[in-house]
């Protein structure tokens, strides 16, 4: 295959995730709800953060960052999604395709580090209180933030050149709502063997290796808030822990079975269905599940209503 019939190819048409008027209107619908929730809430935990007094440590200046992060995240896949729910041509240019495949990685990969920072902040505090501020110093927690994105960016570029390096000819169908590399692997007419191997290989690093920071964090975790004497403490370990659990677990089982599985079991309707919980539903479930779970974040919304309605009364 020449580079001339490499670059011939001008756009792909996304297929998207239903075939039907009726199921795209439905789609269309309920995704735009998800989506204005998704938006709302993040930028509502970001604001609660910064109002609250009490929410300014650490933990909350990851979890800001974590919901930065989901509105970027949502925002590079939804919107297109939607306008291609009400459009009878879904195309996508062969440069806007890789741009929001560039973007779409290099905030799941932030985003995996995030939750690997945010994993050990915890073990911090709860395992090594009196090293806390010296380990997590606000200089250090600025330079891993900072050092997250980088590493999003820099882990994008090198998949995305990947990526876009292939050949492409015949069809331009891209059996997906959003640009890809599994259904761009098999749109492809080179050998992608290496390629999918190589990627792979990428995004096994990223999720196992902020996985395994976790998992070991969370060990010594558990085993410190088990060993505690006050009832009102392990309440209040376990209050936050298990917010972020859940969060994780989310994420990464959606994940992982994406990227993670062989790709003789790949199929890409499954994918599609999985690909809609860890781009479109998760991001708006962490602010309900970091809100709920989390005592603080409750007490400082309440906080904040009551102040809002005491004006009222006046």
């Amino acid at each position: 295959m020449t580079r001339k019939n490499y670059t011939s190819l001008t756009e792909f048409v996304l297929l998207g995730l239903a075939d039907t008027l009726e199921l795209q209107i439905i789609f269309f619908l309920l995704f735009l709800v998800i989506y204005t929730l998704t938006v709302l809430g993040n930028i509502g935990m970001i604001l609660l953060i910064r109002i609250d007094s009490r929410l300014h440590t650490l933990m909350y200046f990851f979890l800001a960052n974590l919901s930065f992060v989901d509105i970027c995240y949502s925002t590079t896949i939804t919107p297109k999604m939607l306008a291609d729910l009400l459009s009878e041509k879904k195309t996508i240019s062969f440069a806007g395709c890789f741009l929001q495949m560039y973007f779409f990685i290099a905030l799941a990969t932030t985003k995996c580090i995030l939750f690997g920072l945010m994993t050990y902040d915890r073990y911090v505090a709860i395992c090594r209180p009196l090293l806390y501020s010296l380990i997590m110093s606000r200089t250090v927690c600025l330079k891993m933030a900072a050092g997250a994105f980088a590493a999003g960016l820099l882990n994008s570029m090198a998949n995305t050149s990947y990526v876009s390096s292939l050949s492409f000819c015949g069809s331009n169908v891209i059996h997906h709502f959003f640009c890809d590399s599994p259904p761009l692997f098999k749109l492809s007419c080179s050998d992608t063997h290496l390629k999918e191997s190589i990627f792979s290989t990428f995004a096994g690093v990223n999720m196992v290796g902020a996985l395994l920071v976790i998992l070991s964090s969370y060990s010594y975790v558990l085993f410190s808030i088990f060993s505690m004497h006050s009832g009102e403490g392990r309440h209040r370990a376990f209050s936050t822990c298990a917010s972020h659990l859940t969060a994780i677990i989310l994420f990464y089982t959606t994940s992982i079975y994406t990227y993670l599985r062989p790709s003789s079991s790949y199929s890409l309707n499954q994918d599609k269905v999985a690909s809609v919980f860890y781009t479109v539903v998760i991001p708006m479930l962490n602010p309900l599940i970091y809100s709920l779970r989390n005592n603080e974040v409750k007490k400082a919304l309440a906080n904040v209503i009551s102040r809002k309605r005491i004006p009222s009364f006046l």
